[in-house]
């Protein structure tokens, strides 16, 4: 397993020299906001979940007030950030728009603003932010990249501290054949012939990809489902259970069908005219990142559509090129069938207030218990016995 090596951190060394002209600019996520990032991305690095599709999909739905943070100077844009400012007791927080469905986050940050953004400019931003929204207590900005496309993550320049969760990915360099060699190849291949007849004898399959808002539409209705039953089984708040949620991600996969690229895409593997499996993943230049999936509760189970569905999304993204297929957050077994890969991500909690610095060594201390607990097998393994106890005593 391979560690993926950021860039080395800043160190308060590492500053810019004091722009001229710069501007702080809070504006609510309306539409000309969203025109003006739109634009600023052309020139700029972000993931998908701060791509101008998911911003603006996450606005439109969203039932908490959304902003985009718009840093510039003389030569323009330098840095955006867009948030939805959320009420916890009697904490008011702004978090990545999307809060736990966004993962591998990096803001949309200029491609030639290296060399004017330091901390200074960062400092400033902080300043700024709290003169404009006194009523914000703290920024709260989980599961971020170091770096992205070689440029390093300007919020490194902010208090930070390591995430609880990995990111798991497979290195697909040399194609699907290479891959298969690094993970248990030649039973993989077995396991998915023998698969494809079990799948045929219940009644035939497909695999298929959403193309349109009707079957985008169709493949989240059944993903959601499986997804209630699942979390149910689990003890687990159902993430996806809120009907904004939905909508958000009903607008983001729809109306990406309409694009001849789409940078974000569903698949589904149907047995028996029934949907089994389903994938929610973005697209950017050199990989895929599976944002969602679930598995249908039923006869088939043990079938495992879950696992042959994967193979099949891999061997694609192979075939399309691509350099890595990322699993995203999160440490799970049917991950590790597959991965070499292993990014730490980070997380910042920046209080703005005197309240703000109470929650900001709160969210810290339960972050740091996270991870102490997860990267202990043992303790995970208790962890997650108790949590299935309480469900059960909940129903």
């Amino acid at each position: 397993m391979m560690t993926v090596s950021n860039l080395p951190e800043r160190t308060p060394s590492a500053t810019a020299s004091p722009a001229a002209g710069l501007t702080v600019e809070l504006r609510p996520a309306d539409r000309a906001a969203l025109a003006l990032y739109r634009a600023d991305s052309a020139a700029s690095c972000f993931m998908p979940a701060q791509s101008p599709e998911w911003v603006s999909a996450w606005a439109r739905h969203s039932v908490h007030e959304t902003l985009i943070v718009r840093l510039s100077d003389s030569e323009g844009h330098l840095l955006s950030l867009p948030l939805e400012l959320a009420a916890q007791g009697r904490f008011r927080v702004a978090r990545f728009i999307g809060y736990r469905h966004a993962n591998g986050n990096f803001p949309l940050t200029d491609r030639r603003a290296d060399d004017r953004i330091g901390s200074v400019q960062l400092r400033d931003l902080l300043n700024h932010i709290h003169d404009q929204r006194p009523d914000i207590d703290l920024l709260s900005l989980e599961r971020q990249l170091h770096a992205c496309d070689g440029v390093a993550n300007p919020l490194l320049f902010w208090p930070h501290s390591e995430s609880p969760n990995l990111s798991l990915a497979v290195d697909l360099e040399g194609g699907f054949d290479a891959a298969l060699l690094r993970a248990s190849g030649k039973r993989k291949r077995k396991q998915h012939r023998s698969q494809a007849r079990k799948l045929e004898a219940a009644g035939g399959f497909a695999r298929r990809m959403a193309k349109t808002p009707d079957e985008a539409d169709a493949m989240l209705e059944a993903f959601f489902a499986m997804k209630a039953e699942r979390f149910a089984q689990m003890g687990i708040q159902n993430v996806f259970a809120p009907a904004p949620v939905q909508a958000a991600f009903h607008t983001l996969f729809g109306e990406a069908t309409a694009s001849e690229h789409p940078k974000f895409v569903l698949h589904g593997l149907e047995v028996a005219g029934r949907l089994r499996a389903v994938t929610g993943s973005s697209l950017t230049d050199d990989r895929i990142i599976c944002e969602f999936s679930s598995i249908s509760d039923d006869e088939l189970t043990d079938i495992s559509p879950g696992r042959f569905l994967f193979f099949e999304n891999i061997q694609e993204a192979c075939e399309q090129g691509l350099k890595v297929y990322d699993f995203s957050v999160g440490d799970e077994y049917y991950k590790r069938l597959w991965c070499d890969l292993e990014t730490v991500q980070f997380d910042s909690f920046v209080p703005l207030t005197v309240k703000g610095r109470a929650m900001a060594l709160t969210r810290g201390a339960i972050a740091g218990g996270k991870r102490i607990v997860i990267n202990d097998p043992r303790l995970w393994a208790m962890a997650k016995g108790v949590r299935k106890r309480l469900s059960a005593l909940r129903r």
